[in-house]
């Protein structure tokens, strides 16, 4: 039987709660145009237009079903989507500008060390070091395949059983917890 509530045109978050394929199949393909071309606009590519409409969607559409949110229109819905896409956006690029970390390349600490470096740049290196080996495993991990083995963000995925958006965003948190460690040292 089917849910009146379906019937109505428009009524997305039911489409949502329900879990309705074909309808969220719809509803995430008609929507993803207008955050596509607001992340180009500003400074973003492709994948990063892809990777926020994603997680945006996901935020959205655990929202409808822990009841925390419902939309009485198609555009209270679109809106919404779209600001949550939004500030997903302009927190990436903000961080972006915060992060201007140099890849580092573990494979090759210790011949760095061997180089004749000032105090700072070994004080700096060190810290660099310990405060890898410091990290809990998960983080070690990511960096290690993402800087020293170059893996690609899919495969980082795919090794633990994560989307590449959540891969981008667990390296990206790894980093500013070495960051952190880092300054804190």
């Amino acid at each position: 039987m089917v849910d009146p509530k379906l019937d109505k045109p428009g009524d997305w978050d039911a489409y949502l709660k329900a879990n309705d394929e074909k309808h969220l199949r719809s509803i995430y393909a008609s929507n993803f145009p207008k955050i596509r071309n607001y992340v180009l606009e500003n400074s973003g590519t492709e994948e990063d237009a892809k990777d926020v409409y994603h997680e945006a969607f996901l935020a959205v559409w655990r929202n409808i079903q822990l009841e925390r949110v419902s939309f009485d229109t198609v555009d209270n819905f679109q809106g919404y989507l779209f600001r949550v896409a939004q500030y997903n956006w302009i927190d990436q690029l903000r961080s972006r500008k915060k992060m201007k970390v140099d890849s580092i390349d573990i494979s090759e600490m210790n011949e760095i060390q061997e180089l004749k470096l000032d105090n700072e740049d070994e004080e700096y290196l060190k810290k660099v070091k310990d405060g890898y080996s410091t990290m809990g495993e998960p983080c070690r991990e990511v960096l290690h395949r993402f800087y020293y083995l170059k893996q690609r963000m899919r495969e980082i995925a795919e090794r633990f059983g994560w989307t590449e958006a959540t891969a981008k965003n667990n390296k990206y948190r790894c980093l500013e917890k070495l960051r952190r460690i880092i300054l804190n040292k």
